[in-house]
């Protein structure tokens, strides 16, 4: 059977007069966009400017909850009660919603961001906590999981509409977790290397760590931060090597617990 995988790309991560990333071009290469929610970054005429072109350029659309954290961008962890993150997942996939819907287009999937994502692909009950509470909104929903991780292993038990991600830009390690920031290395920022390195992840079905160890994994979408100075060009790079190696970049069509 043909490999098929996505590529998705976090974006309307603007703010008023400030911008953050060339989206519009992100949009002609990628197949799926996790819109910021208003919380880590984005607000309400930025999500409907990003959701209403993602629109029209056929890109799936996605929730990209993330902590209240403007000024850091929603990089730094915060340690919220359960029963509030969930609030604030709810909170945020509601917006993303509404919004969605005055553009004609519907919120696909959702994928949480920065250090709300890195905590929950090491807790399983903060995870469960932000998963349930967007499947009380929209029962559903895809929940984009980082691949081989906590993460999975909370969609898998609840049994919902989910997809496995892995990162084109970001270092891996050995436990399938990203590589924090702070340290070198981290973040790819060359195209050359991150396509090749991809397209090996995705034909071997597994995450490739920074010391080489393979960790099997669910491939289904690959992405790329919207916030990188060279994330079109990555984008770019990353889609020519999964074509040119037989891959074909298109929407995922997502996995429940039987798949």
């Amino acid at each position: 059977m043909a490999l098929s995988v996505d590529l998705n790309a976090d974006m309307g991560e603007s703010f008023g007069p400030w911008t953050m990333g060339d989206d519009t071009s992100l949009l002609d290469v990628i197949t799926s966009a996790n819109v910021a929610c208003g919380y880590h970054a984005g607000d309400p005429d930025v999500m409907y400017q990003t959701m209403s072109l993602a629109a029209k350029a056929g890109v799936g659309i996605g929730a990209h909850p993330g902590f209240p954290d403007l000024q850091g961008f929603g990089r730094r962890k915060m340690h919220v009660p359960h029963a509030t993150i969930g609030n604030m997942v709810r909170y945020q996939l509601g917006a993303a919603q509404a919004i969605a819907r005055a553009t004609g287009a519907e919120v696909r999937h959702l994928k949480l961001h920065g250090a709300l994502a890195n905590m929950a692909s090491v807790d399983a009950d903060l995870a469960k906590a932000c998963y349930e509470a967007a499947l009380d909104v929209a029962p559903d929903i895809f929940i984009m999981v980082l691949a081989a991780t906590a993460m999975e292993e909370v969609v898998r038990g609840l049994g919902c509409n989910w997809c496995g991600e892995i990162f084109a830009d970001r270092a891996y390690n050995d436990d399938a977790t990203l590589v924090d920031r702070s340290l070198p290395g981290a973040v790819i920022h060359d195209p050359a290397v991150a396509g090749h390195r991809i397209l090996k992840m995705v034909q071997s079905g597994a995450v490739i760590t920074e010391s080489g160890k393979e960790i099997p994994a669910a491939i289904d979408t690959i992405c790329l931060h919207g916030d990188t100075p060279s994330a079109v060009l990555l984008a770019k790079a990353v889609r020519q090597c999964l074509e040119e190696g037989g891959v074909a970049v298109q929407k995922f069509s997502g996995r429940s617990t039987t798949t």
